[in-house]
Parts: C-alpha cells; structure tokens; sequence
C-alpha cells in the first residue's frame, strides 16, 4: 500500500504533505523535502528497524509505502483516521459495527483486513482515497 503525497516550493523551501495523514514537513531543497518525509513517518511509528520508501512522481508528487505492512497498514489506518478528525465509535457507527474494537483491530495491527474489508475501511476514514493495484518496481 502506497499513500500519495505532494510537493511544492515556498520560497527558499520545498513544503511535503500527506493531507490524508495528516502529515506536513518541509526541507531546503527537494531531495531534503522528500528526506524530511521519510523521517516524520519514521519517527511517527517509532519502531526499531522500520524504514519507509518515498518515492518522487515527477517534481510535485509523491507516494510513500513500507514492506512492513504488518507495521505499515496499521499505522496509515490510524493516521487517515485521525486525519479525518474522527473517533473510533465514530468510525463503528459508520461501520454498522457494534464493538469500536471492530476498526480497532485493524489499527492495532491484531486483524489484519481483506482487500475487500480495507477498502470499506478507507471509504469510511478516506472517502476521497482511491485504491490501485500496481505491481511493485
């Protein structure tokens, strides 16, 4: 799973977000904007070892993904959750679920959903979120 992101110049800045996540940064030049990005997210999750890849599309774009998706998924979900200002009973109500422990899980990496369940899991967090399907470079 990948999450896009943009880049643009401020100045003497590059400015980095990943608005569904709630994530902002900045970095004197592009490579260090991009930089930048990796160690917000990194220090975010806060976890010996992980490391995310960010990847540039051209010079206003980004996507960043992990190989750890037992670390990585959990970590998005709870970020876009949170990004959207929503709590978990929030989230269950909009789910039909009866437990807030439902969406929960997910976020804390316990279950771990079908591609089917993530994408009923993004339409209520993320609504704006597109999910595709690529084959990794």
């Amino acid at each position: 799973m990948r999450v896009h992101g943009s880049l643009k110049r401020s100045g003497r800045w590059w400015e980095a977000e990943i608005p569904s996540m709630g994530i902002y940064t900045q970095g004197k030049s592009h490579a260090d904007a991009l930089r930048m990005v990796a160690d917000a997210i990194e220090s975010l999750v806060n976890k010996r070892g992980f490391r995310v890849d960010v990847h540039p599309i051209g010079r206003h774009e980004l996507t960043v993904g992990a190989k750890d998706g037992a670390v990585w998924l959990p970590f998005v979900l709870k970020r876009m959750r949170t990004a959207a200002g929503l709590t978990l009973a929030e989230v269950r109500d909009r789910l039909h679920a009866k437990s807030r422990n439902t969406y929960a899980r997910y976020e804390q990496g316990v279950s771990e959903p079908t591609l089917t369940k993530l994408e009923e899991l993004l339409r209520v967090v993320a609504p704006a979120a597109e999910v595709v399907l690529t084959e990794a470079a």
